[in-house]
């Protein structure tokens, strides 16, 4: 029979090594220009270089206005940013009251698999800023793929995805639902931190 034996006797004996948390040094991560969600997330902002998810009921409710922020200071810094498969083409003025920069934006239409090459090719190609796509169906295997290519690319990437989706499991960085009546923010999955218990008001209006 094996026995039991109490960690700390094993620490001090040097069988087993004890990690450190490293803090997040500056600038790891991209505010997300909402100081709210700043302050809860791991970094104080969007994890660079990984992928993020945003689960919705439906469109319409706010997702692209939790994105304005950091488009805006992307685009006037002048780096792409790309929309891979959007549900409506965007109405320009919304966007250049934003602050967005339309000359940086890039469109893409297309559908099935096709939402996913686009998004990875984009991602690994390093010339974009960010990267947000809508994916109607994407599996554990596709989206590790866009992960590894956000880290490739070095790139922010966003997948816009059913509220469904939010049961099964993921490779995101980050997880965000995005919820009406009232609209509100829960943090399901933050990487290097846990996700605060409690859902964020946010108010898009």
């Amino acid at each position: 029979m094996s026995s039991v034996v109490a960690l700390d006797r094993l620490i001090d004996a040097r069988r087993v090594w004890r990690g450190q948390v490293v803090p997040s040094s500056s600038g790891a991560n991209f505010s997300t220009g909402h100081r709210f969600l700043d302050a809860v997330l791991p970094g104080s902002g969007w994890p660079k270089a990984a992928l993020s998810e945003i689960l919705t009921a439906a469109p319409g409710i706010g997702e692209l206005s939790l994105l304005w922020p950091t488009i805006a200071k992307l685009t006037a810094a002048g780096e792409r940013v790309v929309l891979v498969s959007p549900p409506h083409l965007p109405y320009p003025k919304a966007w250049i009251q934003a602050s967005i920069d339309l000359r940086q934006l890039s469109l893409i239409q297309a559908s099935g698999r096709d939402v996913l090459w686009a998004a990875e090719q984009c991602l690994r190609s390093g010339s974009c800023g960010a990267v947000l796509c809508w994916l109607r169906q994407a599996d554990d295997r596709s989206l590790r793929r866009l992960q590894v290519a956000a880290g490739t690319g070095q790139t922010l990437a966003f997948a816009y995805r059913p509220l469904a989706e939010a049961a099964n499991p993921s490779p995101a960085a980050l997880r965000l639902v995005l919820e009406s009546q009232p609209t509100q923010l829960r943090v399901i999955k933050c990487r290097g931190g846990l996700p605060p218990a409690q859902p964020l008001a946010f108010a898009w209006h």
